[in-house]
């Protein structure tokens, strides 16, 4: 079982991706992958915000 700190950890690891995600579905040389992408950003806003729900004092640094 991870510690509340380790899950920090790990939430700060996963939302630090969004970043990069949201730089890549700005690219124009993408074609088709670009729906991909952006579909891979909806996902990932969708987990942060139900780990917001459960982890309602989590914050993102």
């Amino acid at each position: 079982m991870s510690t509340p700190e380790a899950l920090k950890e790990r939430f700060v690891a996963i939302a630090s991706k969004r970043e990069l995600l949201v730089q890549l579905s700005l690219k124009d040389n993408l074609g088709s992958l670009s729906i991909d992408v952006i579909q891979a950003l909806e996902e990932l806003d969708d987990l942060l915000i139900e780990i917001r729900k459960i982890f309602p004092d989590w914050q993102q640094n």
